[in-house]
């Protein structure tokens, strides 16, 4: 049995259609590419952080030599203001010379094995940079794959934690565009097959 609706325009639809809008709307709002984050234009670029927002290696170290020393000076009044970021929680600072207008630094968990709340922490990761998004009226944002290098989490498991968060938050605000840039294949190769 279908329920059906009418809409404003008079015009009726069923909750079946209504929901299979939703789904191809989220679909199509959540892509990924290949290639080097911090070249993909987007409102904010996520950068997979470390607490002390040192901006070391991988695409942290990536994202603070292309958008410039703009990047650390920012981090460095949250620093001295807020001291460290925690796990699982993001902070917001410009972009530098990077095509955004925003870097959002994500802390992600090293992996232990699964047994310390990795999980959640990962998702927190996600769910807090899409609220800075969301917070800032943006209507697009790059993520990296966080925590799946030098911090270990396992890549399939992270995926799916990153895909999962964001279909969550794309039910509430389905405007918004979330791409994954993958720097590596095997990234890419998941989050092709997940996605498709």
């Amino acid at each position: 049995m279908f329920l059906s609706r009418t809409l404003v325009t008079g015009r009726s639809i069923t909750f079946e259609c209504l929901f299979w809008f939703v789904i191809y709307s989220i679909r199509v709002t959540i892509s990924v590419v290949k290639g080097n984050i911090t070249t993909v234009t987007a409102d904010a670029i996520v950068n997979a952080a470390n607490a002390s927002l040192a901006g070391r290696v991988g695409v942290d170290g990536a994202i603070h030599r292309a958008g410039g020393p703009a990047i650390m000076e920012a981090c460095d009044r949250i620093r001295n203001t807020t001291g460290r970021c925690a796990t699982g929680s993001a902070v917001l600072t410009i972009a530098g010379k990077l095509p955004a207008r925003y870097v959002i630094h994500a802390v992600g968990p090293v992996w232990k094995g699964g047994t310390g709340g990795e999980a959640e922490l990962l998702a927190g990761a996600y769910r807090s940079s899409v609220a800075l998004v969301q917070k800032q009226r943006l209507t697009s944002v790059t993520f990296p794959n966080i925590s799946t290098g030098v911090y270990g989490f396992p890549k399939l498991p992270a995926a799916d934690i990153a895909i999962r968060t964001a279909k969550a938050w794309l039910l509430q605000d389905p405007y918004l565009r979330i791409i994954f840039v993958c720097f590596y294949d095997e990234n890419y190769e998941v989050y092709k097959e997940r996605l498709a």
